[in-house]
């Protein structure tokens, strides 16, 4: 008899594992609530104005428009200005009832519809990322089983755990706490801290960390740090802190806000106070100073800076980019330094098969060596059985029924296939317990040759697994997590891009960072680096006056994303912390379209430039006209206004298929050396 691969297998648990998501609902915050009010308010009311129905029909729904949307910014304003603080929130709010009182009342609505929108998406961002930061302490188990000096044992809470005691890790379990092995061998997929892909084997002597994934073996543990001080907590102290902590960013025209503010207040007051001095009647100079007001307002230079970057979020939604706000759009066009993550970023995250070496007199061939410890590895959940089985699946390879299948952690499996005993795990475990049992010469040299092919393997980065059947090695295989085909290609752009070669920070082992980063065309590499030491290594580049862009997937990511200047989280296998915390994502995983967005950004910055010259055009030969002549009302709305379309059509432009192709065949500037190198010449 014979199993064809042909059943779809049983979905693979996520990478690391996953906390349960906490999410806050839209409409549990108050802001949410305020602007959904506003808008409906405002969509009712345009219609009836439009068609013609009478005041007392859409005026009270404007009304309500403005109150329900304006309050909560103008009573913010008005904190603010207690502190001797001006703000455009509050600036908007006055230039709104300016409006309303000079008979325009439907733009003042949908300039306040426009400032509560904005304000209920930045508290839902905030909330969301604040829900992920707690989820994140779900992926450590609640409770854990302590063993009692009289050989008893008891559960309790994972936080009632101190320094000293020793616990249980049973098959399957979350790690309750850091500690160290005492006792037993098992493999842990430990990817939520160090984003290795596959499992690490844990023996006596080897630390383990809270919150990971014991697999098939028992363990005991002796805890090392209290749950406060676990790499766990840390890593949400860490994420909590850079956000708390990160420079506040603002689009540019929000960084002349204080002055614009205060000079347009100032000018406003002088238009109507001035004439009334020389006896001017209150009407006349009243209608002046609210003219003023509306074609001084900032109205045609906020949208200068937001259509240009909406447009640019918009055509880089449509291919996979999702990116936060206009904010990150204008950041991640500043970036001059890159940090990418290997697992799941550079690579897909998923072990492969990358070589398959039958040994000399085994009489096999790659299919029947990958059928025998396919059929081996059958019954096994572990990554590297999946990895073997996936890959004779692809091949279409009959598979025969394997008995008495047994895992030993640490090891491997055996199972008897086609009459013979079939042995599949780490060669020098197999070897070593062989090395006792008396061997012919045939196949002591079998082992030699076997420790020397996986050497070789292990070398270049990739891990060895060795094929026994009947106590004799017959085969190698080679297995890697693979390489992004468009990895290199990412690499080089981005250096291109940003002037200098990107930088790789991993958890993963130096060798297989080492073999990584050559394939890529990175010479700096970072290997082993816990989540503190990947939010040093941004924050060395920082401390150097770098804006550092990074780009990963994991929670050990995390920190790192929310530390740097801008992050980018890759969404298909990333972690729900990665993806809250990171400002943009890459929703389908193509690692490519992040040098496209960057020069996406580049392009919405000089739109931006291009805009603000033609909104300050428009603005100052209106100001002046009503300074120096009279402007009829209605001449200086439709200016306003149309400087208002001019440069939102303008900004639309990004919205182009061709603008993001323009972006994706962006010119390379000269990659800068590093500054080590500059100093030893």
């Amino acid at each position: 008899m014979s199993a064809t691969l042909t059943e779809r297998p049983a979905a693979a648990a996520p990478r690391g594992g996953a906390a349960p998501k906490r999410r806050t609902r839209v409409f549990a915050l108050a802001e949410a609530r305020w602007a959904a009010a506003a808008t409906v308010a405002f969509l009712t009311a345009l219609p009836l104005q439009l068609t013609g129905a009478p005041a007392w029909a859409w005026g009270p729904l404007y009304a309500i428009a403005y109150v329900t949307g304006g309050w909560e910014p103008g009573w913010a304003g008005l904190r603010a200005l207690r502190e001797k603080t001006l703000d455009v929130d509050l600036l908007m709010i006055v230039a709104a009832i300016g409006a309303a009182s000079i008979g325009q009342v439907m733009d003042g609505a949908l300039l306040i519809v426009i400032f509560a929108t904005s304000g209920a998406l930045e508290a839902l961002a905030t909330a969301r990322t604040q829900d992920s930061v707690r989820g994140l302490l779900d992926l450590a188990p609640t409770t854990a089983t302590r063993l009692l000096d009289d050989g008893g044992e008891e559960t309790v809470a994972t936080e009632d755990l101190v320094v000293g005691d020793t616990i249980l890790i049973r098959p399957g379990e979350r790690v309750g706490a850091d500690g160290r092995v005492l006792d037993g061998a098992s493999e842990i997929d430990q990817a939520t801290i160090t984003g290795e892909p596959l499992p690490a084997a844990k023996q006596q002597g080897d630390e383990v960390f809270a919150g990971t994934l014991n697999g098939t073996g028992a363990l005991r543990v002796k805890v090392e740090r209290d749950a406060s001080d676990s790499v766990i907590a840390r890593i949400v102290a860490m994420v909590e802190e850079a956000s708390e902590t990160k420079a506040p960013t603002q689009l540019f025209i929000e960084r002349v806000e204080q002055r614009y503010s205060l000079g347009m207040v100032f000018a406003t007051l002088a238009v109507f106070l001035v004439p009334l001095a020389f006896g001017a009647a209150v009407t006349g100079s009243l209608l002046r100073a609210m003219t003023f007001m509306i074609v001084a307002s900032p109205c045609a230079v906020v949208l200068a800076t937001m259509p240009p970057l909406l447009s640019a979020i918009a055509n880089a939604g449509r291919h996979g980019v999702l990116v936060k706000s206009a904010v990150v759009m204008e950041r991640l066009g500043q970036v001059d330094a890159v940090a990418l993550d290997k697992t799941g970023t550079l690579t897909e995250g998923t072990p492969r098969i990358t070589d398959l070496l039958p040994l000399t007199g085994s009489g096999l061939d790659e299919d029947e060596l990958l059928a025998l410890a396919g059929a081996a590895e059958h019954p096994s959940e572990h990554p590297l059985a999946r990895a073997v089985v996936d890959a004779a699946r692809r091949r279409g390879l009959d598979l025969p029924v394997a008995e008495g299948f047994a895992s030993t952690p640490g090891i491997g499996v055996t199972a008897t296939v086609s009459g013979a005993v079939i042995a599949v795990g780490a060669p020098a475990r197999l070897l070593d317990g062989a090395a006792d049992a008396p061997s012919t010469e045939a196949e002591a040299t079998a082992a030699a040759v076997a420790v020397a092919v996986a050497e070789e393997l292990e070398r270049d980065g990739r891990t060895a697994v060795l094929v026994q059947r009947d106590g004799v090695p017959v085969g190698v295989l080679g297995i890697a997590d693979r390489l992004r085909p468009d990895a290199a290609a990412t690499v080089t752009a981005l250096a291109a891009l940003t002037g200098a070669a990107p930088v790789l920070v991993t958890g993963d082992n130096p060798r297989a960072a080492a073999r990584l980063a050559a394939e890529v065309g990175i010479t700096d590499v970072r290997a082993g680096l816990l989540p503190q030491d990947k939010v040093a290594a941004v924050q060395e580049q920082e401390r150097a006056g770098r804006k550092v862009l990074v780009i990963g997937d994991g929670v050990n990511d995390a920190p790192a994303l929310a530390a740097a200047h801008t992050g980018i989280a890759m969404g298909r296998a990333g972690s729900d912390l990665a993806l809250e915390t990171a400002d943009a994502v890459v929703v389908r995983d193509e690692l490519a379209t992040v040098p496209t967005v960057i020069a996406l950004s580049l392009a919405a910055r000089r739109l931006v430039v291009q805009n603000l010259v033609i909104a300050s055009v428009f603005i100052s030969g209106l100001v002046v006209w009503d300074l120096v002549a009279t402007l009829p009302l209605p001449l200086g709305v439709l200016g306003h206004e149309g400087s208002t379309v001019i440069v939102g059509l303008n900004g639309l432009r990004l919205l182009r298929e061709s603008a993001w192709k323009r972006a994706g065949a962006t010119g390379p500037r000269p990659v800068q050396e590093p500054a080590r190198a500059r100093r030893s010449r």
